[in-house]
């Protein structure tokens, strides 16, 4: 297996983004819902504000982790796993080998004639 040539510093930004234990659930958040998720339904579901949901956000589209995609009112993140991928790690089975006690009920719905997504089927 050949893995893409970085520097240590990039290594480090990936790595140092995935230090953290609420970005880690984040990740797995998206990752186990399998699609798009805003930035609403992550914080109900994790509890964390909407601001800090946003920032650690942020931090991990920076590194490449996470891409957007903006659909009316809303900005939707998912999983880019290219970024780890890189490094030879399989970012879906890294995120599945932990967090089994996260509740990873309900789904993340928008509306277009709507300003905020609605969170169905959940008991958060």
């Amino acid at each position: 297996m050949t893995y893409q040539n970085h520097s240590v510093s990039r290594a480090a930004d990936i790595f140092k983004a995935l230090g953290d234990g609420s970005r880690l659930k984040i990740l797995k958040l998206i990752a186990a819902k399998g699609n798009l998720l805003c930035v609403g339904y992550i914080a109900k579901h994790i509890g964390l504000s909407q601001p800090a949901v946003s920032q650690h956000l942020k931090l991990l589209k920076s590194v490449g982790i996470l891409s957007s995609e903006r659909q009316r009112f809303h900005v939707h993140y998912r999983i880019d796993e290219s970024a780890l991928a890189s490094f030879g790690v399989d970012t879906m089975a890294l995120l599945k080998s932990f967090g089994a006690e996260m509740d990873l009920t309900g789904t993340c719905e928008h509306h277009d004639d709507e300003e905020t997504c609605t969170m169905l089927n959940s008991t958060v």
